[in-house]
C-alpha cells in the first residue's frame, strides 16, 4: 500500500485511529473486515454536508432546485472525480482479481471508497472533520450550475401562484470571438431584471439570479 501519510495530507486530515482509515481502504474483494459498512455511513453524512452547505448557500432556492443541485453534487462521477483528485485508487487494498480488471480506477469502486473515507473521519475526528473533507475535495456548493437559477426562479414564482418567467435577449456586443449577451428577464410580461454573460444561457442565468435577489429582498 501506498503511504498513507500521503493520502491524509490530501485529504487534510490526520487519523487518531488508523484502523479506521485502512478499513476504509479494504476493497469487498478481501473478504473481511471491508469498507461497505463505512461506505453506507458515508454516503449519509455526505448528504448531510451537502445539503447544510446548499441550504446555506442558495437561501432563495426552493425544496426541488435544492434535492437537484444536491444530486448533482453527489452523483458518481462526481465523487470518483474527486478521489482520483487524490489519488485514492492508488492506497485501496483488493484482490489481483478486482485490480486486473481495472478496479482502482472503476468510478464506482471509486465512489464507494470516498464515502467510506469520508465515514472514517467522521467516526474519528467528528462532523466538522466531514464538513471540511467535503468542502475541500467537493467544493463549497457556491457552483449551481448552468440552470439552476433559473429553475429556483421558476419554482419561487410556482410556490406563490404565479407564472414561468420568460427570457428575452436585449443585447449583444463585443467582437464575434468575445461576444457578451445581455438578457432580460420577465415575470408577467413585465422585466423584472437584467444580467449579462459571455453566452445567452448566462446571462438568462445571471437575470434570474438578479430577479431571485430583488424578490427575495423585498419580500414579494
Amino acid at each position: 500500500m501506498a503511504d498513507l501519510n500521503l493520502l491524509q495530507q490530501s485529504i487534510g486530515y490526520f487519523f487518531c485511529k488508523k484502523a479506521l482509515l485502512k478499513q476504509a481502504l479494504t476493497h469487498p474483494s478481501m473478504g473481511q473486515n471491508h469498507n461497505q459498512r463505512l461506505e453506507f455511513l458515508g454516503d449519509a453524512v455526505l448528504e448531510l454536508c451537502i445539503s447544510e452547505k446548499i441550504f446555506e448557500k442558495h437561501p432563495e432556492m426552493q425544496e426541488g432546485a435544492m434535492t437537484q443541485l444536491r444530486q448533482k453534487l453527489v452523483r458518481e462521477e462526481k465523487l470518483a472525480q474527486a478521489a482520483q483528485g487524490i489519488g485514492l485508487g492508488d492506497y485501496l487494498l483488493m484482490d489481483k482479481s478486482c485490480q486486473n480488471n481495472g478496479g482502482r480506477h472503476n468510478p464506482s469502486v471509486l465512489c464507494d471508497a470516498f464515502e467510506a473515507v469520508l465515514a472514517a473521519i467522521y467516526l474519528d475526528g467528528g462532523l466538522d472533520a466531514a464538513r471540511a473533507m467535503v468542502e475541500k475535495l467537493i467544493g463549497d456548493c457556491s457552483e449551481t450550475g448552468e440552470n439552476d437559477a433559473k429553475s429556483a426562479l421558476q419554482e419561487y414564482l410556482q410556490g406563490r401562484g404565479r407564472p414561468m418567467p420568460a427570457y428575452q435577449t436585449v443585447g449583444e456586443e463585443g467582437p464575434p470571438h468575445s461576444r457578451i449577451f445581455t438578457a432580460a428577464v420577465l415575470i408577467q410580461g413585465r422585466e423584472a431584471a437584467r444580467g449579462t454573460g459571455t453566452s445567452k444561457k448566462r446571462a438568462e442565468q445571471e437575470a434570474a439570479r438578479a430577479a431571485l435577489k430583488m424578490m427575495l429582498g423585498s419580500g414579494e
